[in-house]
């Protein structure tokens, strides 16, 4: 399966699908996608409006990856729902808490 990362001097960045005005917050896990890229899917409750959605994501994947809503930000795709983001933080450990949540396929 293709990582929905890339590690980067400062943490990594991660692929991500979002899926906005969903009826519950949820991280679905990776998907692999027709052109063979990978992104870790995410549903939020939020409307794509306003950053509103963006703020929901970060929020969603703070607390599982063990970093702070500020380590996290939207280097790519701000207004789609694909979606590259940058966490900052110690990449390898990043990588571990990626692949615990990414539950069976």
């Amino acid at each position: 399966m293709a990582d929905c990362y890339r590690l980067s001097p400062q943490g990594l960045s991660l692929f991500v699908r979002v899926t906005p005005n969903a009826g519950r917050d949820a991280i679905e896990g990776v998907e692999q996608r027709d052109d063979g890229s990978a992104v870790l899917r995410l549903r939020v409750k939020a409307v794509p409006d306003k950053g509103k959605a963006n703020a929901a994501v970060i929020a969603l994947l703070a607390k599982p990856l063990g970093v702070a809503k500020s380590a996290i930000s939207v280097s790519h795709g701000e207004t789609a729902r694909l979606k590259t983001l940058a966490v900052a933080g110690d990449g390898p450990a990043l990588v571990a808490a990626l692949a615990a949540l990414d539950g069976p396929q």
